[in-house]
């Protein structure tokens, strides 16, 4: 979709509504007091009331957009915006597109948008054939942590994200050149390089039947009790740019791009960023389709 799209399809504030209440209504709406699921629309109050106990849901009410006093318009624009864009943009960015006099609200509204993609993506395992490995992100610390003097893993300034991609080797018939194919992604934070938490990290995000490579590190010797199948290498450039190379692709491309767009990052909100990253390169093939799937994320992403 591109601006003259946009503004053809979501040109005012009532187009804005319109179209989301569409896309509730094919999600279906579940009342807050009794769980029912059949709703009359009152077009007076905008809201929906339960058939069962007439409790009233607005239309903003369970989605992300709930407590905003942001428009349906700016909101939408955000999300084209966010959409639209490879890199993305930065709240201070997303302010000056949209106009907004004050920054805190534009700032909330991205970091929302960017938390569903993450509930969004969450909901999936990985499965197959998988690459895991580990990234160290730099990332804005305190004046306390940079006193602690801490070197490598670990170190004031560098976050560990676990990252899996799901990576399938393929055969030319013609040929015989063997080359893998890549399709999802995933991207976790880790708050320790422990191995308790890289395993627990590992039985939410993949499923039990996978088979997973991974360097020899001390922190994946428990993966194996999670999956089919976990086969380990001794790291060094062949296995960097072989056994793991799509996953080292993902955090170098992941690190390009957080650096290049918001420069400092906050170690808490980290996990935000790489949920934008890895909902957009999960979907990379969406084309057009990419804000309505954000639209939808916005939605059922609480």
């Amino acid at each position: 979709m591109n601006i003259f799209t946009f503004t053809a399809h979501f040109g005012d504030e009532q187009a804005c509504r319109h179209h989301f209440k569409e896309q509730r209504d094919k999600i279906g709406v579940t009342c807050a007091r009794c769980g029912h699921t059949e709703h009359y629309w009152i077009k007076s109050r905008w809201s929906y009331e339960c058939k069962s106990c007439r409790h009233r849901t607005s239309l903003r009410s369970g989605t992300i957009m709930e407590s905003s006093n942001l428009s349906f318009l700016t909101w939408y624009k955000a999300m084209f915006l966010m959409s639209v864009t490879k890199k993305g943009f930065s709240a201070k960015e997303m302010q000056r597109q949209l106009g907004q006099k004050r920054y805190e609200p534009v700032w909330a509204m991205v970091h929302k948008l960017r938390k569903a993609m993450g509930n969004r993506d969450a909901r999936y395992t990985l499965e197959g054939m998988l690459e895991l490995d580990e990234g160290y992100f730099t990332v804005e610390t305190s004046e306390v942590d940079r006193d602690k003097g801490v070197r490598g893993r670990g170190a004031a300034g560098k976050q560990n994200v676990l990252v899996v991609a799901e990576s399938t080797p393929l055969e030319d018939p013609q040929t015989g050149k063997k080359d893998k194919h890549v399709r999802y992604f995933k991207a976790k934070v880790l708050d320790t390089h422990e191995k308790g938490e890289v395993s627990e990290a590992v039985g939410k995000s993949l499923d039990e039947k996978t088979i997973v490579f991974s360097d020899k590190s001390t922190s994946y010797v428990d993966i194996a009790d999670y999956v089919e199948l976990h086969i380990t290498e001794k790291s060094n450039k062949e296995t960097t740019k072989e056994t793991l190379k799509w996953v080292h692709i993902a955090i170098s491309n992941a690190k390009r791009n957080l650096l290049g767009n918001y420069h400092k990052i906050k170690g808490k909100y980290l996990q935000l960023y790489l949920n934008e990253f890895v909902y957009k390169l999960n979907r990379r093939y969406f084309g057009e389709r990419l804000f309505d799937r954000l639209v939808v994320a916005n939605i059922t992403g609480l």
